[in-house]
């Protein structure tokens, strides 16, 4: 065995409070992450995603609770909380459906470098995060 190999750090048990903080995930694992955080995110909100076509497409009478919803709430539930968890809905389509896209042009053309890796990780952040502002703002009544 050669002295470089003595000297390397061999990691056994890792302290997720003392080494986790410290880690930096490069762009690639956020949007990793990020895709699954989103597919949960959609899954878990599909009642209020069918409740929201069922209202909005059923009858004058619905649509109006629908767009009711959006203003003066749900209930004990703010206009603004719906807002939100639409705001959230259209984040995680974006999101998926960007991430969805980068990894079938890489499945299909071998692009599997650390290069395009990273550039198209940094390209669906920014689309997803962009696109979601836009139609935030047009969601909050800004334009």
């Amino acid at each position: 065995m050669t002295e470089i190999a003595r000297k390397r750090p061999v990691f056994r048990n890792i302290n997720a409070l003392k080494d986790l903080p410290t880690y930096r995930l490069p762009a690639a694992g956020w949007v990793s992450i990020l895709h699954r955080v989103s597919g949960v995110l959609m899954f878990l909100l599909m009642p209020f995603i069918i409740w929201m076509f069922d209202n909005s497409v059923s009858s004058e009478i619905s649509f109006a609770t629908f767009s009711a919803a959006f203003n003066t709430g749900l209930g004990f539930v703010p206009g603004v909380l719906v807002k939100l968890v639409a705001l959230a809905l259209i984040w995680a389509y974006l999101h998926h459906f960007i991430a969805g896209v980068r990894h079938l042009y890489m499945d299909v053309f071998h692009a599997v470098s650390k290069e395009f890796g990273k550039s198209s990780a940094v390209v669906t952040l920014t689309l997803s995060l962009g696109l979601t502002a836009v139609l935030g703002a047009k969601l909050f009544g800004l334009y």
